[in-house]
């Protein structure tokens, strides 16, 4: 990072100063001479330029003197000694000065009087024309590279110069008008009956955009993906060339390699902007999609406005062309026919029954079965009687659910039992097993990781150790393999319950 970035810019101190504007009603007279060609002015002049306005009033040429030394330290003017004209000695030691604004200066003013332009809201325009010059500008580029760099340097430089002025107007200018489009400004304009007379127009210059930019934009994008690297890194070459072959009194002008670097990112900066980077969508397909969204918002708010519209339009003229439509019918069944289109059917009953809805979306109504739905009375207190029923005693039920439960969990156990050998269960030796045996040894081993001695005592009475191996094993059950550490359980003294269960 350059250390000149990170200094305080003095030449911005007049603008927020106790005496800004004083400084600034000085600086700003500068400007304007400086852009009518006059670069060098008196103190008189700007005195009397001042004493125009009543806020001048009171203003003295000591206060203005006081000022334009200040504004001389700030770095806003270059004070110049005028040795010309000089009759006498005493002239010459009152060192008369003529002072001219700096280019910081210069560009500061500038930079306020467009914001001053500006307003509260967004400018900028989707000009279609730039991206024919962009691509024209592109075009005579590659014309360029193929003839070999058989133009001059000075030509080569001013393509240079107006591919990236192209470019930048695109961006600058359609980044500002999008958020204008998305400003509350315009929104609420929109909204206002007065909005209808403009949206012709509107959408018209936003559709030819969108057209413009479609058909362009694809011979950009072919022609940047068509470029050869070695060509465009020649090109940046010979411009860079060019600009370094002015003479310019600069201190620490950038070096060759560092300008090129600079014209590299510029370039890049444009082929990403219309091809994307790294497989995301493009600045270009961007704002092909807020132009899009644009006008379909617009089209909505428009469809809204008239629908506001159609709500309050008299219909005396559809009524009466109806009731003419009606007298010249013949018959009174006709006439009941004609209602039922016109104003659909009278006195309709919406019924709900408890019926499984179906996935079939083309199914119809009448192919469902019928349904029978019973209507209760809607009172508070309503309630269904109900018939007294006798207590069932399933006691044989209960005692059968118990029998199988406690043989089931007599068999798990004995499963267990028989994977300890010599005093401990090796998960490395064991077979298949099945889905609870798995399940079980891994709650085990679980309860005993979580604490600090890797010993518990199981749900059935057992007291274990677990044991980590360095390995890992595959633990295979009847449900699938799982690949784990290998552990080891040492069941150090066996318990058990009265229905020796095991949870």
């Amino acid at each position: 990072m350059d250390a000149s970035w990170l200094k305080p810019i003095v030449e911005t101190k007049y603008l927020s100063a106790e005496n800004a504007h004083r400084y600034r009603a000085i600086l700003r007279y500068f400007y304007i001479q400086h852009e009518r060609m006059r670069q060098y002015l008196f103190p008189e002049e700007v005195y009397a330029f001042l004493k125009q306005h009543n806020e001048f009033a009171d203003y003295t040429e000591d206060e203005l003197q006081q000022d334009l030394d200040q504004l001389v330290k700030w770095n806003n003017l270059i004070a110049r000694q005028e040795t010309s004209h000089i009759r006498t000695i005493e002239e010459f030691k009152k060192k008369r000065f003529r002072y001219q604004c700096s280019p910081y200066t210069v560009e500061i003013e500038r930079m306020i009087r467009t914001l001053e332009q500006l307003g509260d809201s967004f400018g900028g325009s989707l000009e279609k024309t730039r991206f024919d010059r962009l691509y024209a500008s592109l075009s005579r580029m590659e014309t360029i590279i193929s003839a070999n760099f058989q133009e001059k340097p000075d030509e080569i430089h001013q393509v240079w110069e107006e591919t990236f002025d192209y470019f930048k107007k695109i961006i600058h200018h359609s980044a500002d008008y999008i958020a204008y489009l998305h400003s509350e400004n315009l929104e609420e304009r929109m909204t206002a009956e007065s909005f209808l007379v403009y949206k012709e127009q509107f959408t018209a210059y936003l559709r030819d955009f969108i057209v413009a930019l479609q058909k362009t934009s694809m011979q950009i994008e072919r022609l940047l993906e068509d470029l050869p690297d070695e060509g465009v890194d020649r090109f940046i070459e010979h411009v860079v060339d060019y600009e370094r072959s002015i003479p310019r009194f600069a201190e620490s002008a950038p070096s060759r390699a560092e300008c090129i670097e600079e014209k590299r990112e510029t370039w890049r900066s444009l082929r990403e902007w219309f091809l994307g980077r790294d497989g995301h969508e493009s600045e270009l397909a961007f704002l092909q999609h807020q132009t899009n969204e644009a006008i379909r918002r617009l089209t909505r708010i428009v469809q809204r406005l008239g629908e506001r519209h159609h709500h309050f339009r008299s219909r005396k003229g559809d009524y009466l062309h109806l009731a003419r439509w009606f007298s010249q019918l013949s018959s009174i069944e006709e006439a009941h026919c004609l209602s039922a289109v016109v104003f659909g059917c009278f006195h309709t009953k919406h019924l709900i029954a408890d019926n499984e809805a179906t996935d079939d979306m083309y199914r119809d109504v009448w192919e469902e079965a019928p349904m029978e739905w019973v209507t209760k009375p809607r009172v508070r207190h309503y309630g269904e009687k109900k018939k007294p029923q006798a207590i069932e005693e399933k006691k044989r039920e209960k005692e059968e659910a118990r029998r199988r439960y406690l043989e089931e969990k007599a068999r798990e156990e004995a499963e267990l039992k028989q994977l300890v050998k010599d005093g401990k269960i090796v998960l490395a030796e064991l077979g298949e097993v099945t889905p609870y045996v798995r399940k079980t040894l891994l709650a085990w081993i679980a309860k005993a990781m979580g604490k600090e001695q890797p010993t518990v005592k199981t749900e059935n009475g057992w007291d274990i150790r677990i044991v980590r191996r360095d390995d890992t094993i595959c633990l295979h059950a009847e449900d699938g393999t799982l690949v784990m550490p290998n552990y080891e359980i040492e069941v150090m003294a066996k318990g058990g319950s009265e229905d020796g269960g095991v949870v």
